[in-house]
């Protein structure tokens, strides 16, 4: 059996591996609390509020709310965490630490406060899960395939 370790040269710091970019979920979570607690009254009954209506083609509208709106846009988010999860080095370490800190906000704040007994916080809080369980097991899967050992 043989072993293949990458030992890097002496003196040379290994690369990072692309900029350190702070967990995009942190976005939605500022949103709903601006907007509930500023504009809501701190009511999460008002994520049902219609923001749009769109006619279909079966003759039935499509009322778009403002909570869809968050949701659609913080879906369009994790697709970019994920993307970035896939990044290995001492800078993703960092940011799934902080994308940890993140959903333990969500978790507290969707459990001790009133305005986040919500359908639109639940899925944001359950987005973040999605995000700290994909990143840490895709960056766990990337470290095993970079370690050749056969």
């Amino acid at each position: 059996m043989t072993e293949h370790v990458y030992v890097p040269p002496t003196g040379v710091r290994p690369g990072r591996r692309g900029p350190f970019i702070p967990p995009l979920l942190i976005i939605p979570f500022l949103i709903y609390n601006v907007v509930a607690f500023l504009f809501l009254g701190g009511n999460p009954a008002g994520w049902n509020n219609v923001i749009l209506n769109v006619a279909m083609v079966s003759g039935t509208p499509w009322a778009v709310t403002l909570g869809d709106l968050l949701l659609v846009g913080s879906l369009i988010l994790l697709f970019f965490e994920l993307l970035k999860s896939t990044r290995i080095g001492t800078v993703s370490i960092l940011e799934h630490m902080i994308s940890m800190i993140v959903f333990v906000l969500f978790l507290v704040e969707f459990l001790l406060v009133g305005a986040a007994s919500s359908s639109v916080f639940f899925l944001l809080l359950v987005m973040s899960a999605i995000d700290v369980v994909a990143g840490f097991t895709m960056s766990i899967a990337s470290a095993t395939r970079d370690m050749a050992v056969g």
